[in-house]
C-alpha cells in the first residue's frame, strides 16, 4: 500500500466533513468530492496488522461480497496513515441508500413494510456463509433499486457454507444487543424473527 503524506491527510481532514470519531481520533470523513475516507486503527497485534492491514482486509471483503452479489461501496484507494502504529485507510465511493436505523426513526411504516424483505436479505447472507458480527441497522442500507447493501464489514467472516443454527442465533443476539445498547424503542423483533423463519422454510 502507498504512504499517505501528512499534507494529503491534512487536506482531507481540513476540507472534508468528519462523520465519525472516537477517543482515538477521526474515523470517517466525507471528502470535498463526495468520496469517503475511512481510517482504521487496528486492535490486532501490530506485527500482524502491518502484514495484513485492516484497510486491505476491508477492501478484500468488499470484493468478495460483490462477487456474491452483495452491494457494497466501491473501494478506490488504500494507504498507510502511520505504518508503525498499524493505522491504515481507504477511500471509497459511497454506496447510495438510506441506513435502516434512520429509516426506522423517520418512516416506521415503510420500515415495517420492508421487514419480510430484510429478513430474506439476512437469510441470504447466512446462506452464503457470511457471519457478520456487526450486523445492525446502521450497517445496512436500503438502496435506490429497492434492495439492500452493507457499508461497514471489516468484522465479517466467510464460512464457506451456510451458517448453522448456532451461528444464526449468535448473529441475531448481536443484533438484539445492538438494539438494547441503542435503546431502540418498539422494534418489531418478533416479526423479524418470524419473517426470517418463513424465509428459511421457503428456501428449504
Amino acid at each position: 500500500m502507498r504512504i499517505v503524506t501528512a499534507n494529503e491527510l491534512q487536506d482531507w481532514l481540513s476540507q472534508g466533513e468528519v462523520l465519525e470519531k472516537d477517543s482515538h481520533g477521526v474515523k470517517v470523513v466525507r471528502l470535498a468530492d463526495g468520496r469517503i475516507l475511512k481510517i482504521f486503527r487496528s486492535r490486532r497485534y501490530p506485527l500482524i496488522a502491518r502484514l495484513r492491514p485492516d484497510a486491505s482486509r476491508f477492501s478484500e471483503h468488499a470484493s468478495r461480497l460483490q462477487s456474491l452479489g452483495i452491494q457494497t461501496p466501491q473501494i478506490l484507494d488504500l494507504g498507510w496513515i502511520e505504518r508503525k502504529k498499524a493505522i491504515s485507510a481507504c477511500v471509497y465511493q459511497p454506496l447510495e441508500g438510506q441506513p435502516l436505523d434512520k429509516l426506522f426513526r423517520d418512516s416506521r411504516t415503510q420500515f415495517h413494510a420492508l421487514l419480510p424483505q430484510l429478513a430474506g436479505y439476512i437469510h441470504g447472507l447466512h446462506q452464503r456463509g457470511i457471519y457478520f458480527r456487526s450486523l445492525h441497522l446502521g450497517n445496512i442500507l436500503h438502496t435506490p433499486d429497492g434492495g439492500f447493501g452493507l457499508i461497514d464489514f471489516l468484522d465479517l467472516r466467510f464460512k464457506g457454507r451456510p451458517l448453522g443454527r448456532m451461528l444464526v442465533r449468535r448473529n441475531f443476539r448481536h443484533l438484539h444487543s445492538y438494539l438494547q445498547r441503542r435503546k431502540v424503542p418498539l422494534f418489531p423483533w418478533s416479526e423479524l424473527i418470524a419473517a426470517y423463519e418463513l424465509a428459511s422454510k421457503r428456501s428449504s
